[in-house]
């Protein structure tokens, strides 16, 4: 384990929450987040995570800079894939356009609370039980065959347990009331579409820590590292949505890169556990390889997917919620989001499907 200074805990939990509230500050106002901001906004996030990383070095050491790099850059790649079963959701529940980031931004704090504790109790088991580490390696070689296997079963946002359960104990109105999550009727509250669609993206990012946790452990064992790296990954999810808006269904080989990068990272857990639990002459791959194999692997997913074009079956952009999407919100709430988008608007296009190549993950 590193000897962090408290100093530098303090200059990441303070540079966490003020880089938040001057997100929500320039988000106060709803409105569509467009390439041009999404672009400068995702800008931001990389110069800052880099920034980050560079203190890390300066501060802990050249080895602890390189698995902070690695640890971000895999937990950002494998949040690329995510991405897809965010624009699901979004359809489904025909979330208008304009209150999309207020969703993720939410969705943010709760991820960053939920993976500090799958980490700090990752952390914990593997100081205790290292042989976990063969767990955890299981877990990974497991996820890059789903993700490496085309099946073509589909994911369907009504069967989340988590939004089968807040429909269950609480009364939910047809449509949304802005971006607020209780309205009052008359002499009760009743929870609008928007705290469903926010417990969705929760329930989804609890799934997705079952296999990028164990990736980023395979990295560092350090608390701090393996935390602040998710932080800053997560952070930028939200401007690395809107970026790659429309082009997702072109990532078509996105999924075969990251189940090289899930695989090779399995391997480096396997060895790295038979060097702590057997014998100390099982070689363990360094950090520098593993950053250039995840930098590789994923360059090159992403430059063949572009120039191979979306897959031939692939329809219009998952990310845009369409009429067909509002009637499959209806049907899970029972009387859905009336009034989530426009009919008439031609960027607004049926997307309620995607294939598991694309969301295997889930």
């Amino acid at each position: 384990m590193l000897d962090v200074p408290v100093w530098l805990w303090v200059t990441f939990g303070v540079g966490v929450v003020v880089m938040l509230a001057v997100d929500l500050l320039a988000h106060r106002k709803a409105h569509v987040i467009g390439f041009r901001e999404a672009a400068k906004w995702s800008a931001v996030w990389v110069a800052l995570s880099l920034a980050f990383a560079g203190l890390v070095w300066a501060t802990l050491g050249a080895q602890a800079g390189v698995e902070f790099t690695t640890a971000w850059l895999l937990e950002k790649s494998l949040s690329v894939d995510n991405l897809f079963v965010f624009a699901l959701i979004f359809g489904y529940f025909a979330v208008p356009k304009q209150y999309q980031h207020r969703v993720l931004f939410y969705g943010v704090i709760g991820a960053l609370i939920f993976r500090a504790i799958f980490i700090a109790a990752g952390v914990a088991i593997i100081s205790k039980f290292t042989v976990v580490l063969f767990v955890f390696a299981a877990i990974l070689l497991w996820s890059a065959y789903k993700l490496m296997k085309d099946d073509e079963d589909d994911y369907d946002p009504s069967t989340n347990i988590a939004v089968r359960l807040v429909r269950k104990v609480l009364p939910v109105q047809d449509e949304y009331s802005g971006a607020k999550f209780f309205v009052k009727q008359g002499v009760k509250w009743v929870a609008t579409p928007m705290l469903v669609v926010v417990v969705a993206i929760e329930a989804a990012d609890l799934v997705f820590a079952v296999d990028s946790v164990p990736a980023v452990l395979a990295v560092s064992d350090d608390t701090f590292i393996v935390y602040s790296s998710n932080a800053f990954a997560i952070l930028g999810l939200r401007a690395l949505y809107f970026l790659l808006a429309g082009m997702l269904d072109r990532f078509r080989y996105l999924s075969k890169g990251l189940a090289i990068i899930l695989a090779f990272i399995g391997v480096k857990l396997v060895l790295q556990a038979a060097h702590k639990t057997i014998s100390t002459s099982v070689p363990e791959i360094p950090s520098l390889v593993s950053l250039a194999v995840v930098v590789t692997v994923l360059a090159g997913s992403v430059l063949l997917s572009l120039r191979a074009g979306p897959a031939p079956e692939a329809g219009p952009s998952s990310l845009d919620a369409g009429p067909s999407s509002l009637d499959a919100g209806r049907s899970s709430l029972d009387a859905g989001p009336a009034g989530a988008s426009d009919p008439s608007d031609p960027s607004d296009q049926d997307s309620s499907v995607l294939k598991s190549d694309q969301i295997s993950r889930s």
